[in-house]
């Protein structure tokens, strides 16, 4: 941990000049109170830094949370053991890649019935909150159990002691994207009307107790919302999945989810505040979080320490030191291949941005993360699904 200035302390032993110079402007920013806290994954972001805990007072910053709201992990230990698994684990793969939409823009043709059933409830949901979905997109209900591309993923993975686990990564797709934009254009219109002058057009703000702020609140919590009930749908069809591969129903021993890109009212040195993770996971004392690594590398199962100066925060994932554009340049197939060996994935060119030396180590990072997470388990996946 080290303190940059009075607003901004910083866990990251990895980190870009440019990255600090960006969470400092946020850091200046009146309303932040007590401070942002920088965790060890973080890296550039737009107008918020990726891997940036933001608690404010009296305002929301709605690139504070980002356009992926509610993206999170979800992860569910079963009984089996890896010596449990037949060899052909590219049946599992092509099973999970026929079971859950894959790629940016694909979703479901029709509704299954624990989808529908959780389209219901969100329904509901929006009605109480006064909007209604379609408004952002009418296809959201077949957006539920679909996956996304970048950085999302489903794996397979085992654990410290061979325990097989399934484990995804993703958020509130689409209608999420699309209220996240709405909100953050709103919040820059508004700063053109009061004639509020801010170092970044992305750290536009709504103001608590307008309309504006109470309309963004009222959507955010719907999208994070339905950003869980897209992964439990999922994580539902990948358990389906192994059942059949193996031939027997899986009993799920413990399924742990949460969010790394969201905002939640908590207390924090003294005060009730608008707490903005983007990036970053609640490591409140006894809470239990999920911390991916880069595709091929090690991921994590924690409980948090409720270190109070990262505001009960801790990193959530490996963090990009390689942008998609620059990663793409840089490597090849051929290292993507000797870096994912041993892993059953889809051979192709489109994850060359996702390759795990495009991230930052991520043991350096869960040793920076030492004063703000336990490890309870730790996992090595041994099949990888992505969108292209």
């Amino acid at each position: 941990m080290r303190k940059i200035n009075e607003r901004l302390i910083n866990w990251a032993s990895l980190l870009e000049d440019e990255t600090l110079k960006q969470a400092e402007k946020a850091s200046r920013l009146p309303f932040i109170h007590p401070h942002i806290a920088l965790m060890p994954d973080a890296h550039l972001g737009k107008g918020a830094t990726v891997g940036s805990v933001i608690p404010t007072l009296g305002a929301i910053i709605p690139a504070a949370v980002g356009v992926d709201i509610g993206c999170g992990m979800a992860a569910v230990r079963t009984q089996f053991q890896r010596e449990d698994l037949r060899p052909d684990l590219a049946v599992l793969r092509n099973a999970i890649e026929r079971a859950v939409p894959l790629s940016a823009g694909t979703y479901n043709t029709r509704l299954t019935a624990s989808a529908n059933e959780r389209a219901e409830r969100l329904t509901a949901q929006a009605g109480k909150a006064g909007f209604d979905p379609a408004r952002y997109a009418g296809n959201w209900k077949l957006q539920l159990g679909s996956l996304g591309s970048g950085n999302h993923f489903i794996e397979v993975s085992v654990d410290e002691n061979n325990a097989v686990w399934l484990f995804l990564h993703s958020g509130s797709r689409g209608v999420g994207n699309k209220i996240a934009q709405h909100h953050i254009k709103v919040a820059q219109e508004a700063m053109k009307r009061w004639w509020i002058d801010l170092p970044d057009p992305d750290l536009a703000y709504l103001p608590e107790g307008t309309d504006e702020f109470w309309a963004y609140i009222r959507e955010l919590r719907w999208a994070q919302n339905f950003a869980l009930a897209n992964r439990d749908e999922m994580m539902d069809r990948v358990v389906e999945c192994l059942a059949g591969f193996m031939g027997e129903p899986v009993r799920e021993l413990e399924r742990v989810q949460c969010h790394h890109n969201y905002t939640e009212q908590e207390e924090h040195f003294g005060k009730k505040v608008w707490l903005s993770r983007k990036g970053a996971i609640n490591a409140a004392k006894g809470t239990p979080g999920l911390i991916p690594g880069s595709m091929g590398d090690a991921s994590y199962v924690v409980v948090g320490k409720g270190d109070p100066v990262s505001l009960n925060s801790s990193p959530h994932g490996a963090g990009r030191s390689y942008s998609r554009s620059k990663a793409r340049k840089t490597f090849t197939r051929e290292q993507l291949r000797t870096a994912m060996a041993g892993i059953e994935y889809r051979d192709t060119d489109a994850f060359l941005d996702e390759i795990p030396q495009a991230y930052k180590p991520i043991d350096v990072v869960m040793s920076d993360a030492g004063d703000l997470v336990e490890v309870r388990h730790t996992l090595r996946q041994i099949v990888n699904v992505k969108g292209d």
